[in-house]
């Protein structure tokens, strides 16, 4: 329980008076705890929000709409994300499975707005403005997610510790995957004079705590070591022309190979001849297998191969099913995910310079969305910061790849005209297929729908009736809309498409 539901508790009991109820109140504000503490600056919006409620109506001019009738519905929103993302918290509540954000990254270089204004190195709220903004959204995306959901936040050096604190604080610390590392860049930057920034993380949060992140399938002649330094030491048979080896023709005498607890110990000497160990090989190591089990590896096809002289034993098994899971690393230089990698894209859609700064690579958003999609690829996908609009070009290419039926929902305001001129324009090329400037043709690619936020103002306050035209199932889209406001509670369900 958090302190603002004590609060309202302390204020319903009965019998206390206001002075006792206000003391009450004062000594749990004045309880110290860990974890971050900053000056809340209110947002123009938060003020809108308590007297008008934001209503998502569809824009159908600009829908594009698939002659597949199964293919799945993608969603544009223009307009504040924390308007959009309190109606989403009333149609998507524990429904989106992967939310991918890339919020400002609050350097002082104006890349961050808050209530109209940029924010610059001068201002002394710069950071309590920053987490303001970010804990008001992360709170509802926390609702958003379902219970094997998983969030990713982009960041850099700027505030990735405030950020990992409140992160910690909204989810939960016990709730953390981990942190990713991602290489960003083939070239760094030579003008800095202290480091050359060629790294960039993102955070990973689960719901339940306990999601597993796919990261790949291991190739069918990827090997992996069945010796663990922190295991106790077992003596293994392995039997003659069985093990593989790249070692020179020979004979190696018994004794203790390599150093430290890793070491192994030949039990007798061994014969080396073209390429295969043709003497029975005895071996004592930490194991991680008993001979049991390596006699039945064997037996069932399991390549056994030392190709070092430190006699560490490698397997290459024969049902290599085990998954792997996402790595701390991502570089990418090695999968086509750097800044360049981005910007050529959007160079090449666009057939111009590329119109967005520091838009996200695709592979790397796709890798994101794939470690929880890979079992299941009818799943619904958020991006609240939506840019120039990777999250859904990454997702509709991963649909293509595999046959999935993810749904994505892209939110974004219309500064300089980004959401019309760049993050949509960029996705109806996708979907519709576009030629690059080398003449190369990309075909086509699924729909989408563009929706608005448009506030109506909200004198009752009746939540409730609002929300039974938005008890929707996806993947419906409603088109909501209102006569005027004394006729508020007449709202109607003018037109639903299923899709």
């Amino acid at each position: 329980m958090d302190k603002n539901e004590l609060v309202n508790k302390i204020c319903a009991i009965e019998g206390l008076t206001n002075d006792e109820k206000s003391t009450l109140i004062e000594l749990l504000r004045k309880q110290k705890k860990y974890g971050l503490v900053w000056e809340d600056k209110p947002e123009d919006v938060e003020e809108r929000l308590r007297e008008e409620l934001p209503v998502l109506i569809e824009d159908t001019s600009k829908a594009i709409i698939s002659t597949d009738t199964d293919a799945p519905n993608h969603i544009l929103i223009e307009g504040d994300n924390l308007e959009a993302l309190t109606a989403l918290a009333y149609t998507h509540k524990g429904k989106v499975d992967v939310i991918y954000i890339d919020p400002p990254y609050n350097t002082g270089n104006k890349d961050f707005v808050y209530n109209d204004k940029f924010v610059d190195k001068e201002d002394a709220y710069r950071h309590s403005k920053w987490l303001s903004f970010m804990s008001k959204r992360l709170q509802i995306a926390k609702q958003l997610l379902s219970d094997n959901g998983v969030i990713f936040i982009s960041i850099d050096d700027n505030e990735q510790a405030p950020l990992k604190m409140l992160c910690d604080e909204i989810f939960n610390e016990n709730k953390l995957i981990g942190q990713i590392v991602w290489f960003k860049k083939r070239k760094g930057s030579f003008l800095s004079n202290k480091l050359i920034s060629l790294t960039e993380y993102i955070l990973a949060y689960s719901k339940n705590g306990n999601t597993e992140l796919f990261g790949g399938l291991p190739s069918n002649n990827e090997s992996q070591p069945i010796i663990k330094r922190t295991n106790s030491q077992k003596e293994l048979v392995f039997p003659a022309y069985i093990v593989k080896t790249k070692l020179p023709n020979g004979v190696y005498n018994k004794g203790v190979y390599g150093n430290g607890t890793s070491a192994s110990e030949l039990i007798e000497d061994a014969v080396v001849e073209n390429g295969i160990f043709v003497s029975e090989l005895k071996i004592k190591a930490p194991f991680v297998w008993g001979q049991d089990f390596l006699n039945d590896e064997i037996n069932n096809g399991t390549e056994i191969i030392v190709n070092t002289n430190n006699f560490q034993v490698r397997v290459i098994r024969h049902n290599n099913t085990s998954i792997k899971a996402l790595p701390s690393f991502i570089d990418g230089r090695e999968d086509g995910a750097t800044n360049e990698d981005a910007y050529e894209l959007l160079k090449s859609i666009f057939n111009i310079d590329s119109p967005f700064q520091y838009s996200k690579p695709v592979n790397l958003v796709k890798k994101l969305i794939l470690s929880n999609s890979f079992f299941n690829k009818n799943i619904n996908i958020l991006d609240f910061f939506a840019g120039s609009g990777t999250t859904l070009h990454a997702t509709m290419q991963l649909n293509a790849e595999d046959g999935g039926h993810r749904k994505c929902i892209l939110v974004t305001n219309n500064e300089n005209n980004i959401c019309e001129n760049v993050t949509y324009v960029r996705n109806k090329r996708v979907i519709q297929g576009y030629t690059t400037p080398k003449g190369e043709d990309v075909p086509g690619l699924m729909s989408i729908h563009y929706v608005t936020t448009v506030p109506i103002s909200y004198l009752e306050r009746r939540r409730k009736r609002i929300c039974e035209h938005w008890s929707l199932q996806l993947p419906i889209c409603c088109v909501l809309k209102m006569t005027s406001i004394q006729k508020l509670m007449r709202l109607e369900v003018l037109k639903c498409v299923r899709h």
